[in-house]
This record gives structure tokens, sequence and C-alpha cells, in this order.
């Protein structure tokens, strides 16, 4: 029966429905027969694929006790440079990016004995796992906490593991992994964010004992956003026709709530459980890890964020915050070994230019620039891990991002995303010396969370520089187990702010390190300030500083290669959340032979990035390999 039905012609089933569909407004009939046609072929197109072998395994070599990796045998893995004679022959497919959404297409294609080239602009591998070392400091530059890698029963942790062998270690934070704090920093309101979902509400009760009924609903109500997001999944893997039809049927509905649940603001919901605004402001202050910019500059605040993605991101902690054990530099480091345990190569420096195409339009190569010359590199399969703005507006021909915009939504349903700042503060001292905690703290000069973004962003430059809203505090050196043996008598503080890209455009044409005056002196001030308001939460940091830096979205820009320096991706606001585009940010693009992969595809974060790998490598190997993953992972549990 399998055999027969995948030797149908998929367009002419796509005709079918598309007369039966109209069929259903009046013919209750013709509705009961889609929906028995629709129940088979979903669970068809969910199961068929390519990947007939099984490429998961459910005993991955765990070590006994996770150790960290000396940094110059990490080096030797995750910097290593672009040379044509280090490419691979005969290769099956080539990855443009390295961040965690291109090394997972690498490793699942890999396991499914595909050949792998994994090309690399910056000077390491791992994207925002990127680390630094400066002046005998370590720092993080975008995973700062990672949820869901509590045990080999998560999804995602599972996948992580299929993908890097197992090796990498996790440090559990704080039972309490974010503090939030209102108000001025001297006199601020503190309230602890507790992991386990009993302690969490029992921790609230604490502060506002007479808004149970409310904690108790917002709990509930981000269980079931995590229960039905499947369903964001679902219509990315599925065929377009078959998603069309699920929806018009009403199928779509009884399958997921999920798009029912995307409609809504975060702000909205809140606002319905309550009217305390301090209350408000606590359920809805993580909009900060994918905060970012609409046409207005409002940004992504709860006012403009889908609550499907909200209670996804609040679900995500609610058993835990983990930090890699030896910084996220040890994710990229395992990975990238066991891709080329595979066989797979993972190069840095080399930057590709073009996404080249036959006379077909189909996409067979990259043209990679070093070193004043380009080196032409075939393979029958393309997977850009660039982002969307990149993929289309620089590396294919403008008729192909015309076409894609006005026909399929990639580019449709994509704006540019808000950046961001950092500030890098080695500090004399440890941990325990410093009292420093594994806990983040997220400080916000008011409960009116919406409002003072909006402000801030549409300040000028100057202005904004003295009056930053929000900050992320991070001691990474707190959270890593292994720091204190690797770096003793020494701490590290990573502080983080949004930022608009506009703020520093003019010097984007300028050379790094060498923009000027007015350009250092900008992001000395936005870092003086930053640093003051921290020292107002940790006083006793101020007189232990050693080292001191800061980060502006050029430097993002720079180092990421993101476009407008936003560091997650297209804008992530209520209509990137409908179904529409949901369905069209895909991995399947119209261009034979191109895939696209990362956080642009699923949602941001290193998690959205994880996934949005799997959804890739479903999409090029087959659905059948989701079966095989959770058949693995149930064999493992036994």
């Amino acid at each position: 029966i399998e055999t027969r039905i995948a030797r149908l012609q998929i367009s002419n089933i796509a005709k079918m429905f598309s007369v039966l569909t109209d069929l259903i407004s009046n013919n209750v009939v013709a509705s009961i027969g889609i929906v028995l046609i629709l129940i088979p072929l979903v669970i068809f197109f969910l199961l068929r694929g390519g990947a007939s072998q099984d490429i998961f395994s459910a005993n991955l070599p765990y070590p006994k006790e996770y150790r960290h990796v000396s940094r110059a045998v990490k080096d030797k893995v995750i910097k290593n440079g672009f040379a044509l004679k280090k490419v691979p022959e005969n290769l099956d497919a080539i990855v443009i990016g390295s961040g965690v959404g291109g090394l997972s297409v690498a490793a699942t294609l890999g396991r499914a004995g595909k050949k792998v080239l994994v090309l690399e602009q910056h000077d390491q591998a791992g994207g925002c796992c990127h680390t630094f070392f400066e002046k005998g400091y370590e720092f993080d530059t975008g995973i700062h906490y990672i949820g869901q890698m509590h045990s080999n029963s998560s999804f995602s942790k599972f996948y992580l593991d299929q993908c890097s062998d197992g090796q990498i270690g996790w440090c559990p934070m704080n039972k309490a992994y974010d503090i939030v704090a209102f108000g001025e920093a001297k006199e601020n309101r503190r309230y602890p964010i507790m992991a386990d979902v009993n302690d969490y509400k029992k921790e609230l009760l604490k502060h506002f004992p007479e808004e149970k009924d409310a904690i108790e609903k917002y709990v509930k109500i981000v269980k079931e956003v995590s229960r039905n997001s499947t369903g964001m999944f679902l219509v990315k893997v599925l065929p377009k026709w078959v998603v069309t039809a699920l929806s018009v049927t009403g199928l779509l509905g009884i399958m997921t709530k999920f798009f029912k649940m995307s409609k809504r603001s975060t702000l909205e919901v809140v606002s319905e459980l309550t009217k305390n605004k301090e209350l408000q402001a606590i359920f809805s202050y993580i909009f900060g890890d994918y905060a970012e910019t609409s046409d207005e500059l409002a940004g992504t605040a709860p006012k403009d964020s889908s609550f499907a993605l909200h209670g996804l991101l609040v679900s995500h902690y609610m058993k835990g915050a983990f930090y890699p054990l030896g910084g996220p530099a040890e994710i990229t480091y395992h990975i990238v070994s066991f891709i080329e345990k595979l066989g797979g190569k993972v190069l840095v420096r080399a930057k590709v230019s073009e996404i080249l195409l036959d006379d077909n339009q189909r996409a067979i190569g990259v043209r990679v620039d070093k070193g004043g010359e380009s080196h032409n590199i075939y393979a029958p399969c393309i997977v850009s891990d660039a982002g969307i703005y990149n993929t289309f507006e620089k590396l294919l021909p403008q008729s192909i991002t015309d076409k894609s915009r006005e026909k399929f939504g990639h580019m449709h349903y994509a704006k540019h995303g808000l950046s961001y700042m950092s500030v890098f503060v080695g500090l004399k001292g440890d941990s325990k010396t410093l009292n420093l905690p594994s806990s983040n703290l997220w400080g916000f000069s008011s409960n009116n969370l919406s409002h003072d973004l909006e402000e801030y962003l549409s300040m000028t430059a100057a202005e904004a520089a003295n009056n930053v809203p929000m900050l992320f505090v991070s001691f990474p050196s707190a959270k890593d187990t292994s720091w204190e043996e690797r770096f003793p008598g020494k701490s590290a503080c990573v502080i983080v702010t949004l930022a608009n890209y506009e703020w520093f455009e003019r010097w984007e044409e300028e050379r790094v390190m060498h923009r000027g005056e007015d350009y250092n002196s900008l992001k000395e001030e936005f870092g003086k300030n930053i640093w003051e308001k921290a020292c107002q939460y940790y006083p006793q940091l101020r007189d232990c500083v050693d080292y001191f830096d800061v980060s502006s979205p050029l430097t993002h820009k720079y180092y990421m290669n993101a476009d407008k320096g936003d560091c997650y991706g297209i804008d992530h606001d209520l209509s990137r959340f409908k179904l529409e585009s949901a369905t069209s940010l895909r991995s399947k693009t119209d261009v034979p032979g191109l895939y696209l992969t990362g956080q642009d595809i699923f949602i941001d974060g290193f998690t959205g990035a994880l996934m949005s790998g799997l959804g890739c490598s479903c999409a090029i190997l087959g659905q059948q390999i989701l079966t095989d993953l959770r058949n693995k992972m149930k064999k493992q549990k036994s």
C-alpha cells in the first residue's frame, strides 16, 4: 500500500484537494470525506522519507564523567581555516554558516551517511556559541543559559546528544535561575523566578497572596502552549497544500491549538489574568530573550509579541536552566568533532559570496572568496544557515529573491529584528569571594515594560546612552563548574541590553577596530552607564574591574554576519506566528536543491535553531527520521 501511495502524482492530489475544498462550505458530506482522506495522508507524509536506514542511536557513548576540553585542543577543531585541499571529494551537501542550526543539519546528514562541508565566514565555528578570550578572561557572547537539558527524556537534549555523540556536559544553575528587579537599582523590588513549577507558584504567592487564581491560570496556559507546540513544527514539515486543506477543514484546529494562541499578544493574555501591573510584568519579563523591532521601532515588547512564543520560552525553563560545562564553545567543539568523525568537514574564514545555480535555476554549489581568489565548490544539496536576508538578498540573484518575495513568502514575512549591546567585564577575585550568583538578573526601570522600551527606542543615541531601561546581568564564571580550574582567582560578567542599529549605522562602512573617536565615545558612554547600573545591583564589584569592553550592533554585524546586527534573526512579532507566515517560513525553498535552517525558520534562541536543524533534516531526508528519533528515545528510556 505504501509503495502504491508513493507512486501517486502529488500534483494531481493537490489539484483534487483544490476542487474538494471548494465544496466544504456547502457540502457536509464532502467535508467529512476530506477529513477522512486527510488523516491517512498526514500520517503518510509524517512517516514517509528517503532515510530508509536507522540513523540515530539509542546507545550513545556518554562519558562516565564530563570534562572540559583545553583551549588549545578546542581551537584546532573549531578554528580550522579554509583551504581548497581540505575540502572532501564527492560532497553530498554544503552548509553555509556554522550556528547550531547549520551544525545540527550537518551532523544529522552525516549520521545518514552523507558527506557534508560546513563553511563559516568568521574565524571560529559556532555562531552564537562563540566565546572569546581577552587578558586572561573568557566571555560568552550569545549562550547565557539553556533549558530542557535536565535529562535524556528531554526531546531537545536527546537530539542535541545525537548531534554531539552525547559528549556535552551541563551545569545546573540556581533553582532561582532568574531574578527580576523593578525600580531604581538602589531601591529595587526583586522577585526570584523558580525552576520547578510548584516552587514557581509558591514563590509568586509569597509576594502576591491575593493573586493565586491568576498565577494558577498563567501556569496552566503556559503548559497548554507547550503541549501544542508541535503544531508549529507540523506546518513546516507537511506540504503546504496539506496544511491549507487541514486549515480549511478545521482539522488543524483539532490537532493543535497553537495557532489559536499565537493570535494573542502577551500583554493581552496577562492583562486578562490580573490587573496587578507588577505581576503582569513578572509574567512578561522574559520578552528580552526575543524582543525585536517593528517598522515603528516599537519593539516586540509584551504588547506586540505572540503569547505562543512567550509561553514556549517560559515553559522552556520550567525544569531548570543550564550552562554548558567549559563554556558554550564546548557545544561547537563536540558537534564539529562528531561531524568530522562521520567524514564531514567544518572550515572557517570561508566567506560564501554566492550560491551557484544551473540553467534550470537549481542550487548546485557555492562560491567561496578567499585571499583575493574565488573557489567554486559543488554539491547536490545546499543548506543556508546564514539567515533569510543574507541568503535571498546577498547570495542569490535578484530575480530569485523577487520570485520568493511574491510567491513563496520567505521574504514577504521577514522584517529585521532589533540588535543589542554587550558589556564584558573581567573581575579580580573568584565567584565565591565576590559572592556572585549562578542566576541571571533582569533589571527594569519600572514595571511598564512596553512603554519603557518604546520610549527608549525612540530616543537619539546620546539620549539612549543615559537612559537604558533594562539590563540582563550574567556571571558565566559562577555558572560553569570548570571555571575555577581554568581561570583561578578570576571572574567574568556579561551585561546585555537592547539597541537600535540606526544609532551606529553611520559607522557601518568603517573598518572594524578603526571606526573613529566618535564611535568609541558613544560605545564608552553606553558602557559606563550600563556598568554603573549593574554596580547598583552588585556594589561589591565596583572596585574589582580588571578588563572592560563594550560591543555595539556593528560588532554583531561583523562577527555574526547579521545584516542589521539583529541578534535574534527576523522579527518575532505577532504576524510571524500567523498560520500563513509560519507555513511559508520553512526549510524547503522554491529553489530546487536549496534549504534553510536557523532561528529565522523556527523560533529564536539555541533550542529554536536546533529544532530548525531537525526540521531541515526532515525536509532533506524525509519525515521518517522523526519516527526513528522518537523510537530511539523510547528505547533509551527503557
